[in-house]
């Protein structure tokens, strides 16, 4: 409540709060409440439908295991995450809260992402550890107008010819969008979102602004979560969507969510560093666990169907769980510097992942990897995409096998639960069905003639 008291004596006249919860999709949903309501959510929380839970990517109520209609779709009460009541992006008189899954006794419900995080962040508690962590989030900027018509687009701000052409790092890119990056600096201060170097990335339209690392792993992934939410409404503002999807465009590259984790001990020190810029034996053995648990947790780090487009050799897309000193072709990246910064950044999840669950199952397979001493084997040196040997571990090539082998799987079901992995399983498998079920432009393009 001193929260709630501290925002209304710092913004006082607010009309509106919107309470915002992510759930297994990593979609944005909630609701907006007049001002005289929101002082319900910070005394026992706000009631929504439990069915929530398991909505797929589009929203629709998924049945599965009995969970929804064998409960009588009960309410679930979504309580606020400290520190995220903030004002909207843009606005002075309404503003946001995020809030987390509880039962009406006040347990955390298990199938939501952030308690989920909160579960494994504490198990380092138990080593005395705390991870230090970023997300660092590409996404495309297309013309908003194409985009209400099921395509993608560059943006017409760009230049006054759409372009399709690969321009890393371009300064005139970041100077032709100088309005929208202004304007995500300004409310990303004004909502206290820690935004650090922007820059143009690949594909056209398509760039990254950087978020700084925070020993609070939550703290971190909510304000992830925030800003895509930020990036959307300011886009739209300037007459574009800001997409996340992994995949936009055929042959240009697609958007990654790199996440950089560093543990830290009780008296601050980097348990990563060393001389040696292959890091610590603790680095590597974390490493190791991250790539034992990667296979079974694809489906979390690739969770849609086009997420599997963006995984192509040279892609700077990772395709094989190797690890590497400072080279991008490969899944787990180990940077250079000073001992004190070294760190991991994980290349594997696409931008359209949930990053609460991306986070936990990256740190699921850390902690595995402490615990158990696991030998992640020798830096890849020059070229991740090589083929590797016959009997190297690899990952799913596709979505269904994806969600097979998370469904086989038991090392993540030990870290994020068994009603976590039976209904997250089910509601992809719901997802297949209807996607897959469904024709597309591209049926009559290859076989209305041909067939």
């Amino acid at each position: 409540m001193a929260e709630l008291r501290a925002f209304e004596a710092a913004h006082p006249g607010c009309t509106d709060c919107d309470v915002l919860w992510t759930n297994l999709s990593g979609t944005l949903r909630g609701k907006r409440l007049r001002w005289h309501e929101v002082e319900s959510v910070f005394s026992g929380g706000r009631p929504f439908p439990g069915s929530m839970l398991v909505a797929d990517v589009i929203g629709e109520d998924c049945d599965v295991g009995g969970f929804l209609w064998a409960g009588g779709d009960a309410d679930k009460y979504g309580q606020p995450i400290r520190g995220t009541l903030k004002l909207a992006p843009g606005a002075q008189r309404y503003a946001q809260v995020q809030v987390a899954m509880h039962e009406r006794d006040g347990r955390p419900v298990m199938l939501d992402p952030r308690n989920l995080l909160d579960a494994v962040v504490a198990r380092f508690a138990e080593l005395e550890l705390t991870p230090v962590v970023a997300c660092e989030l590409e996404f495309y900027l297309v013309d908003a107008e194409a985009a209400q018509t099921g395509a993608a687009q560059p943006p017409r701000a760009l230049t006054s010819a759409r372009r399709f052409q690969h321009q890393t790092y371009l300064v005139r890119d970041m100077q032709d969008m100088r309005p929208f990056f202004d304007d995500m600096y300004a409310v990303c201060a004004a909502q206290d979102i820690p935004l650090g170097c922007g820059l143009s990335e690949f594909g056209p339209g398509q760039f990254e602004l950087t978020l700084l690392h925070r020993a609070d792993a939550g703290r971190a992934v909510d304000e992830a979560i925030q800003f895509k939410h930020t990036a959307k409404t300011v886009a739209l503002r300037h007459g574009m969507e800001a997409t996340f999807m992994a995949k936009p465009y055929d042959g240009q590259p697609g958007n990654g969510m790199h996440l950089h984790m560093s543990l830290i001990d009780a008296d601050g020190r980097n348990i990563f560093g060393a001389a040696s810029e292959e890091g610590s034996p603790r680095l590597r053995h974390a490493i190791g666990g991250m790539a034992r648990l990667m296979p079974e947790s694809f489906l979390i780090f690739a969770p849609n169907a086009n997420s599997y487009r963006r995984f192509r050799a040279n892609s700077f897309a990772p395709t094989t769980p190797r690890w590497g000193v400072d080279n991008r072709t490969v899944s787990m990246r180990v940077t250079t510097g000073a001992p004190a910064t070294r760190h991991v950044e994980h290349r594997v999840s696409g931008s359209d992942s949930n990053p609460y669950l991306a986070v936990a199952a990256m740190l699921a397979g850390a902690h595995y990897g402490l615990v158990n001493e696991i030998d992640p084997g020798p830096p890849i040196m020059g070229d991740g995409y090589l083929a590797p040997p016959a009997d190297a571990p690899r990952l799913p090539r596709h979505w269904y096998e994806a969600t097979d082998w998370m469904a086989a799987g038991e090392l993540l079901q030990e870290y994020l639960g068994e009603p976590f992995i039976t209904n997250y399983v089910a509601v992809k498998q719901y997802e297949q069905d209807r996607f897959y079920g469904a024709n597309t432009l591209r049926d009559y393009d290859w076989y209305l003639r041909n067939a």
